[in-house]
């Protein structure tokens, strides 16, 4: 499996499926997810309120995946997933490390052989840059998913360089 790193606007990959880092409600809100929604179109609210009034009442569970269209994205799928706010007080990598495995395990049932990721959880859900970088990579690296490619699309220079140090740490 071939991993990349991208420095851009995760809306403008082609690829077969993008990951979103969603928050629960998965009706949209900053960041990745607005821009997401945003870019996407109607299309992909449309199926989230879907989600919301049937499968998931209560939202979508932290380190948890669903799919919906990509909409008017580039791309055929939008994985959501919902990454935990940083806390230095417990141990949330596990949960973290799920949101990588759990959008390359629904990615794979999609038949998706190209999948990007943003950050998840390193804007404002507050995790440190390079841990958060870590346990993406790793996540990763360690997965019995094996796709054609699994690219970070990563929105800036200092987010390029952790994922890239934990690439050359981890890889």
């Amino acid at each position: 499996m071939q991993i990349r790193l991208v420095q851009g606007d995760i809306t403008e990959q082609h690829v077969d499926a993008v990951v979103n880092a969603a928050n629960s409600s998965l009706l949209g809100g900053g960041g990745v997810d607005g821009a997401i929604h945003r870019k996407g179109g109607p299309d992909i609210l449309r199926e989230c309120r879907a989600l919301r009034a049937s499968s998931l009442r209560d939202g979508l569970p932290t380190g948890q995946a669903v799919a919906t269209t990509a909409g008017r994205l580039p791309a055929s799928w939008v994985i959501h997933t919902v990454g935990p706010v940083y806390s230095a007080g417990e141990e949330r990598s596990p949960l973290l490390a799920s949101c990588y495995r759990e959008s390359l395990r629904l990615a794979a049932e999609l038949a998706a052989e190209t999948i990007a990721f943003p950050a998840v959880s390193a804007g404002a859900y507050g995790w440190p840059l390079s841990d958060a970088a870590r346990v993406a990579v790793q996540a990763v690296q360690e997965s019995s998913i094996t796709l054609s490619e699994v690219r970070f699309v990563l929105f800036d220079g200092p987010t390029h360089a952790a994922f890239a140090r934990a690439v050359t740490e981890h890889g």
